[in-house]
């Protein structure tokens, strides 16, 4: 799991990022779930997934504030 970097995000369609936004959060899912059944035990991992949808969230808003104006 690796950090996503802003800058290639921005050079993304709004759809293309909220489809990442979807697989992001169905995989922090998966993973919770699997600490949960002790079966990973990097939960650095975690807080990466957290980061990744909140830096994914923050594009999508100022792609769509900034079509606005």
């Amino acid at each position: 799991m690796k950090a996503l970097k802003a800058s290639e995000l921005r050079e993304k369609s709004v759809p293309e990022l909220e489809e990442m936004v979807q697989q992001e959060q169905e995989s922090l899912y998966r993973a919770r779930r699997d600490l949960v059944f002790r079966q990973i035990t990097d939960t650095a991992s975690l807080k990466i997934r957290r980061h990744n949808i909140a830096r994914l969230l923050t594009v999508i808003g100022e792609k769509k504030r900034g079509a606005g104006e």
